[in-house]
């Protein structure tokens, strides 16, 4: 009979999933059923951008603050990021699609009209070039090497001694 400290762990327990529905903004939900979100980054294009509140803040076991700042804040961190997301993307996604779909048509065109042509037909006209290539260095450098070869070759080096 004396004075017990006990030391009170408190936890929430909560799904992820539910816990991003319930700081989306509430419009309407009549007899809405969340159904499972398509993947839209199927080839993991954008993995570094999946940040989340623990990537971001983190509180050593040292320091902790009371567990309702730390609960509203995350749910603050959680609902700014996607209201300003979803305002960005509202601004932006229709622009930069017109000018990243002009650029990549543009680059796509250019690949397969210019380009692809000109190193096809490099590579067909290469061994043409070839041909005449190895007939000039046998007609003209071939002997040159040959001759200052037979004409060094009875040069002969010896160190001096001091």
């Amino acid at each position: 009979m004396g004075l017990e400290k006990e030391n009170y762990e408190t936890s929430i327990i909560m799904d992820e999933d539910e816990f991003n529905r319930s700081i989306e903004p509430i419009l309407s939900k009549k007899d809405k059923v969340y159904a499972a979100i398509p993947d839209r980054d199927p080839n993991d294009i954008n993995a570094h951008l999946k940040v989340g509140f623990d990537d971001v803040i983190a509180e050593p076991s040292s320091n902790h603050s009371f567990d309702r700042v730390w609960i509203g804040s995350h749910a603050v961190f959680e609902l700014f990021k996607y209201v300003f997301y979803r305002i960005l993307t509202t601004i932006l996604a229709v622009p930069m699609a017109f000018i990243i779909g002009i650029v990549f048509g543009g680059l796509s065109c250019i690949h397969i009209w210019v380009l692809m042509p000109v190193v096809r037909s490099c590579l067909m006209a290469l061994p043409s070039v070839q041909v005449v290539w190895r007939s000039l260095t046998d007609i003209f450098v071939t002997p040159l090497f040959h001759s200052m070869g037979r004409c060094l070759s009875s040069v002969h080096v010896k160190a001096m001694d001091n």
